[in-house]
């Protein structure tokens, strides 16, 4: 989920900055500091999205730079279980499926890739055994979120699944708009009726 998150850091201008305005400056600081941040509570920084306050600066001895409290505004995005995302696959392995996301990539293991038995191709693509879909690198896709780590916080792992109503690839989702899938009942029920009919 994205957020907009308000955060107050001293942030250290250098004197080849001097020359601009003091918003431009610390505003190129505050991107040049914090592109590209992650941590556990905060997630992943996107961008800055406002300077709100600069207070004035001082300089440090022996530094020549001039450090300013600043309170900033963060546009973030954190990974949050069970939340829905949209994503394009960038690449697939025998092991399952990588998914883009914007700021983020996430793994869609072969065996939560659809609800069928998968196998997969040198020509990276994904099949399902009984009703023939495919998923090939570009597609775009709907999955949800079921495992978050951060343990190396430079590079935090998503799981995603595709297995569960209303998520899979965009082109699948439409198919069952237009011709809705049927229970796993009613396709227990129809060879019963098959049969029946044969002996009247």
């Amino acid at each position: 989920m994205f957020y907009r998150t308000t955060f107050q850091d001293h942030i250290r201008v250098a004197p080849k900055l001097f020359g601009l305005p003091a918003k431009e400056a610390v505003t190129k600081q505050i991107k040049k500091k914090y592109d590209g941040f992650i941590s556990k509570d905060l997630g992943i920084v996107v961008d800055v999205s406002n300077v709100n306050e600069i207070r004035e600066g001082i300089i440090i001895p022996g530094d020549g730079a001039a450090y300013y409290d600043t309170t900033f505004e963060l546009i973030t995005f954190k990974p949050e279980m069970q939340e829905v995302v949209l994503g394009k696959i960038r690449d697939i392995a025998d092991f399952g499926a990588f998914i883009h996301m914007g700021p983020i990539e996430g793994m869609i293991h072969v065996s939560q890739a659809m609800d069928d038995f998968v196998s997969f191709s040198k020509e990276k693509v994904l099949s399902g055994k009984d009703s023939k879909r495919t998923l090939k690198v570009g597609d775009r896709c709907r999955a949800r979120i079921i495992a978050v780590s951060f343990k190396d916080v430079g590079n935090p792992k998503l799981g995603l699944t595709m297995r569960q109503e209303f998520l899979g690839k965009l082109e699948w989702l439409e198919e069952e708009k237009t011709s809705p899938k049927k229970s796993k009942k009613e396709e227990k029920e129809e060879p019963e009726k098959k049969e029946k009919k044969k002996k009247e």
